[in-house]
């Protein structure tokens, strides 16, 4: 099958305008879902983009789909020697970080390497870019299950406290916990351009979705399968509300926030939530049933399985903080995200057509 990615041209001078070009730029996970968007995005900003990460997880993936002429490095981040080295050859001006086991029902078979990746790799990526004369910036990208759910149902803010009833959340926290550690004991905002160069900011995003997504245990990516393989697929939990947006909503907010730290802007370190709007949240069977109407290979069966597995009910973000300071805001509803979504793969199966170029043009026009 042969794969097309489509027009460059109008990027170069869209989202950022030229902000982004030539700038040296680091970004752990890369060969995962988000972190092929973001690869994907600032390659066709201009920017010198590298990549440390373990080898794509499945066979499709994003990663690969596109074919990126970026510098692309095999990689673990527990492994702290290895990184440290990378970084020294690489000399970023900025680290997304990225790199993480993201699943949560994997979390419950694999709690030690969930939190040997998340916690201590994210130490090794914060010990790495703290002894790298080069870096000024670290944008570290945690989840919107950081936070300990109380069973309200508001959205959580930047302030309300971590936690985590499964492994993988509270790995996360934990995650938060020692970026907060970092801040103030080596990356202090009131010292900058004193004691130290580099902002430190956290991100928590809401439940992404987009083209390019094969993970397991995944709803989007479980329907996608289930279309390709012309099987029903099971709905478990359909009645449990999550902030769902596409893949560039947040990106959008991780670029924007990058550019802020680079620009010296230390009101900008700190953590920050990028979700959709309070009102634009669905359950999974509300999403689930969206695919089915937009895409005729997609078959639904809502006779879930029980599970003991914990996971909440209800889960939405407040991204106020981000619209009035940084003036982000969300460009794609949860209608445009899944109508989107359901393109991509489509055109995947029926022709080969990788359209992420295309998504982040439409994106960047809105």
């Amino acid at each position: 099958m042969e794969f097309r990615l489509g027009s460059m041209e109008s990027l170069v001078k869209g989202f950022m305008d030229e902000f982004w070009k030539s700038k040296r730029v680091l970004i752990t996970g890369h060969t995962g879902f988000k972190g092929s968007w973001l690869a994907c995005w600032l390659q066709y900003l201009g920017a010198d983009v590298w990549g440390y990460s373990l080898p794509p997880a499945t066979r499709p993936n994003h990663f690969e789909a596109l074919d990126l002429d970026i510098h692309s490095r095999t990689g673990d981040i527990r492994d702290l020697e290895a990184l440290e080295s990378f970084l020294a050859e690489v000399q970023p001006e900025i680290v997304f970080h990225l790199a993480a086991q993201s699943l949560v029902r994997r979390s419950y078979a694999e709690p030690i390497q969930t939190f040997e990746t998340n916690v201590m790799g994210t130490l090794n990526v914060f010990e790495a870019c703290r002894n790298c004369e080069s870096v000024r910036a670290i944008v570290n990208v945690t989840s919107d299950k950081c936070y300990e759910n109380s069973g309200e149902k508001r959205g959580y803010v930047e302030e309300d406290r971590m936690g985590g009833k499964d492994p993988y959340s509270a790995s996360k926290g934990c995650a938060e916990l020692l970026t907060a550690s970092y801040r103030a004991s080596y990356f202090d905002p009131e010292r900058y351009g004193r004691n130290h160069h580099v902002l430190l900011a956290s991100c928590r995003a809401g439940n992404v979705i987009g083209g390019g997504d094969w993970a397991e245990d995944r709803i989007v990516p479980d329907i996608v399968r289930g279309a390709a393989a012309g099987i029903p697929v099971v709905i478990r939990n359909p009645e449990h509300v999550r902030p769902w947006q596409h893949v560039l909503e947040p990106l959008s907010g991780y670029l924007l926030l990058g550019r802020r730290l680079l620009e010296g802007r230390v009101e900008c370190a700190v953590a920050w939530n990028f979700g959709p709007e309070s009102d634009d949240v669905l359950t999974v069977g509300e999403l689930a049933a969206a695919f089915a109407e937009r895409w005729e290979a997609v078959e639904l069966s809502f006779a879930a399985g029980k599970t003991h597995l914990k996971e909440a009910v209800f889960l939405c973000i407040d991204s106020t903080k981000a619209k009035k300071v940084l003036g982000w805001k969300p460009r794609w509803n949860s209608v445009n995200a899944i109508e989107r979504t359901v393109e991509w793969y489509r055109m995947y199966y029926e022709d080969g057509t990788v359209r992420t170029i295309q998504d982040i043009e439409a994106y960047n026009e809105v």
